[in-house]
């Protein structure tokens, strides 16, 4: 079943960027055994996106992220279809992905799917070493943003978790008369994975989990 109504799909982009790690592994087990569960009838999803058609995730960078960026002689820069504004905001074109929406508590994590953004990214260029983060996936029942890294060219992790997505800042949703939902607020802090391959790579021990990065808004087609 696929609803492109408004609300249905600023609901779900709501959730994609807004919503916190749904359930954990035992659950997961736990509800694969015995014969009843077998019979139980699988949930309908509420709401489902098959194909994202865009637009964007932008991020409006932290002025103390900026700052360490600083202080560690490290100078962002976009990659691909990437734009940073000199205002400080990074934009990463949606390029596609697809969302599903269940009831909470149907099922875990109730919120699935991936939100790509393929062809752009952003780099970090320091002491001689160009590290790139590139082709970002949300992945929302996780909330965490993973991606490909290369250094100086040469691809060193892919999948890798770099951002996680914190949405209990999440503004409510703001719906455009140009067909367009904007959502703000979702505040993108870096991951455990991320700050150890920048330390070890640039030499540094500055970067540390949980460092904000920023305050991302994701503006989604509606029609």
């Amino acid at each position: 079943m696929r609803r492109k109504s408004p609300a249905v799909i600023a609901a779900i982009a709501a959730l994609s960027l807004g919503a916190a790690a749904c359930g954990s592994d035992e659950e997961s087990t736990s509800s694969s055994s015995g014969s009843s569960s077998s019979q139980k009838a699988a949930p309908k999803p509420v709401a489902q996106i098959d194909q994202l058609s865009g637009k964007s995730t932008a991020v409006a960078l932290d002025a103390g992220f900026v700052a360490a960026l600083e202080s560690l002689k490290l100078t962002p820069a976009p990659v691909g279809d990437a734009k940073i504004s000199k205002a400080g905001s990074a934009s990463f074109p949606i390029t596609g992905g697809n969302v599903t929406y269940y009831k909470p508590g149907s099922v875990s994590p109730y919120v699935q799917g991936s939100i790509d953004h393929t062809n752009s990214g952003l780099s970090l260029t320091g002491g001689g070493k160009v590290v790139e983060l590139t082709d970002f996936v949300v992945d929302p029942g996780k909330s965490v943003l993973t991606g490909t890294v290369t250094v100086d060219g040469k691809e060193a992790a892919t999948d890798a978790p770099l951002f996680f997505l914190d949405g209990r800042t999440l503004n409510p949703l703001e719906a455009k008369d140009d067909g367009t939902a904007v959502l703000e607020g979702t505040t993108v802090k870096l991951k455990q994975e991320a700050a150890d391959l920048l330390n070890q790579t640039f030499e540094v021990d500055a970067l540390e989990a949980g460092l904000e990065i920023g305050i991302a808004t994701i503006t989604v087609n509606t029609a």
